[in-house]
C-alpha cells in the first residue's frame, strides 16, 4: 500500500508540465516559471490572503500599520503603476485583488504574497533613503515573485515533502488537503528565504515592471549597493540562498538593454 502510494506521488511529479518561459510582450527579459506547481493556485492565495490578513491585524492592534499617509500613498502610487503591467508575466494577476499596505517598522524588508497582497516596512524607505525608482524596483521584485509563482512552488515543495500523500489524494479525487497542511506548508512559503534562482529571476522580472511604468531600471542597481551596505556582511554566496549582491548586480546590469528601450518608450508618451 505504501509504495502504490508512493507512487501515485511520483506519477504526480511527473505529471506537472516543464517550466514554462515567462517574458515581457515585444521584447524584454526571459524567465523560467519554477515547473513544481502541484498545489492549486486557489488555495495557495486564499492561505496567503489569511496570512496577510492577520498581519494586517497585529499590525493594526499595535498601532503600525499605515501611520504616515503621505508614505502610505507614495508606496501606492508606485504600486499601481507596475501592477497593470504583471500581466505580460501571468495573465491571472489582472483579477487578483490586489493589496498594498505599510508597516512601521524599522526593518528593511518588503513582500508580494500569492495573489497580490504587498507590504512594505517603513524601515526600506526611511533607512535606505529610497528614491522613488529605487521604490519602485523593491515593490516590483516582490510583485515579480508572485507573478511567478514562487511562494506556491516553496508550498509544493513542502507539500510533496511532508505531506506527498495527501496532496496525491486530493489530485486523484480521494479526498481533501488537510486544512492544517495546507497553513504549514503556507508557513514555510512564507518564512523560507527564495532560492538563489527565484531571487535573480525576480530581480530581472521587477527590472522590467518598473522600466514599463516609466520608472528608471538603473535604480536597481543602486538599490542593490545600498543593501550591500546596510546588510553588515553578507555571508558568501555559496553558503547563501541568496545571489551575492556583486553578482546580483552584475546579472541586472548585463539585462538594462533588454529593459532601457521600454523605458524610454514609456517616458516618450
Amino acid at each position: 500500500m505504501r509504495a502504490l502510494l508512493l507512487s501515485l506521488v511520483l506519477l504526480l511529479c511527473l505529471a506537472v508540465p516543464a517550466a514554462s518561459l515567462a517574458q515581457g510582450a515585444e521584447s524584454g527579459v526571459q524567465v523560467r516559471k519554477p515547473k513544481l506547481m502541484v498545489v492549486p493556485e486557489t488555495l495557495v492565495n486564499r492561505s496567503a490572503e489569511q496570512q496577510y490578513l492577520q498581519m494586517k491585524q497585529q499590525a493594526e492592534s499595535r498601532g503600525m500599520l499605515n501611520r504616515d499617509a503621505p508614505q502610505v500613498q507614495r508606496v501606492r502610487a508606485i504600486a499601481e503603476r507596475l501592477i497593470p503591467h504583471g500581466r505580460r508575466f501571468n495573465a491571472e494577476a489582472g483579477d487578483w485583488a490586489w493589496e498594498v499596505n505599510v508597516i512601521d517598522s524599522p526593518a528593511i524588508n518588503a513582500f508580494c504574497m500569492p495573489g497580490g497582497k504587498i507590504m512594505v516596512f517603513r524601515g526600506i524607505i526611511e533607512r535606505l533613503k529610497l528614491t522613488d525608482d529605487e521604490l519602485a524596483a523593491v515593490i516590483g521584485h516582490e510583485i515579480a515573485h508572485a507573478l511567478l509563482q514562487h511562494g506556491r512552488a516553496r508550498m509544493s515543495e513542502a507539500v510533496l515533502k511532508n505531506v506527498g500523500v495527501n496532496l496525491a489524494a486530493l489530485y486523484f479525487g480521494l479526498g481533501d488537503l488537510g486544512a492544517t497542511a495546507l497553513a504549514q506548508a503556507a508557513q514555510v512559503a512564507i518564512s523560507l528565504p527564495y532560492s538563489r534562482g527565484h531571487e535573480s529571476d525576480a530581480d530581472l522580472v521587477g527590472i522590467e515592471l518598473a522600466a514599463r511604468a516609466g520608472y528608471d531600471p538603473r535604480a536597481a542597481v543602486a538599490l542593490w549597493r545600498k543593501m550591500a551596505a546596510a546588510s553588515d556582511g553578507q555571508p558568501p554566496q555559496f553558503l547563501s540562498t541568496h545571489p551575492g549582491h556583486a553578482n546580483r548586480i552584475r546579472e541586472i546590469e548585463a539585462n538594462l538593454p533588454k529593459v532601457l528601450p521600454l523605458y524610454e518608450k514609456a517616458t516618450a508618451k
